[in-house]
């Protein structure tokens, strides 16, 4: 099957992250807005995407984000799963890792052992707002996590947003890509895709050795001055 899109030369956000872009927490919580409202028109269509992730939120010249891969969902999911995605995604955006360290080949049953046994750590730097949102998109308990639009419109933190603003995209966004450059890897990309019978695997493998050669592991029990919520 072949999808055809728009034209987004901004590249994705996994690709500004690997080039080190610190995004702010006032981007963040724009992006989080965005694809608040994104997920919001989804689930009115009844549709759970079920792939929400960097690789997935495509920048165009002026930075709004469009989402891309559409999975088929599988029984057993809900439309609590993108919210849950949302925070991992947010919070990946503001520290650069992920709130949990695990392998593609871990058993679901070690998965669900993580995410009740290990707390994500939130760096004491990060305001009080974004500390109050994340542990409520990354709740465990699907019934008690956030997941809609008037739910997430009721926080504090959110209080100040022009929510049709966002919508008609007349807010500035806090990052934009440069227009000069390609804002991907065409040699790896292109490589990848034409001579690796697994590409995605081998893609994957390689972003795990990057990380391991800048001597990050990202767990976040070695994260000093952290904060740890019980979710």
């Amino acid at each position: 099957m072949f999808m055809v899109v728009d034209l987004l030369l901004g590249g994705d956000l996994r690709y500004h992250l690997q080039q080190n872009v610190h995004f702010t927490e006032s981007t963040v919580k724009h992006y989080v807005c965005e694809i608040t409202l994104a997920l919001h028109y989804l689930r009115n269509k009844h549709i759970i995407h079920r792939d929400i992730k960097p690789d997935n939120i495509l920048l165009d010249e002026h930075a709004p984000e469009l989402f891309q891969a559409f999975e088929g969902t599988h029984p057993g999911y809900s439309f609590a799963v993108d919210w849950w995605s949302l925070g991992i995604t947010a919070y990946e955006l503001l520290r650069g890792q992920r709130p949990y360290i695990m392998r593609t080949n871990t058993p679901a049953n070690e998965i669900l052992q993580t995410f009740h046994k290990v707390y994500p750590c939130y760096p004491v730097a990060w305001s009080t707002g974004i500390k109050s949102l994340l542990p409520k998109l990354l709740c465990v308990d699907a019934q008690k996590r956030i997941s809609s639009l008037s739910e997430l419109q009721d926080l504090e933190y959110l209080s100040d947003v022009n929510w049709d603003a966002v919508l008609s995209k007349q807010i500035p966004p806090g990052f934009l890509p440069n227009r000069r450059r390609l804002n991907c890897d065409p040699t790896f990309e292109l490589e990848e895709m034409i001579l690796e019978s697994k590409p995605l695997h081998k893609k994957k493998k390689r972003l795990a050795r990057k990380t391991r050669e800048s001597g990050s592991d990202g767990s976040p029990q070695v994260a000093s001055h952290c904060y740890y919520f019980r979710t």
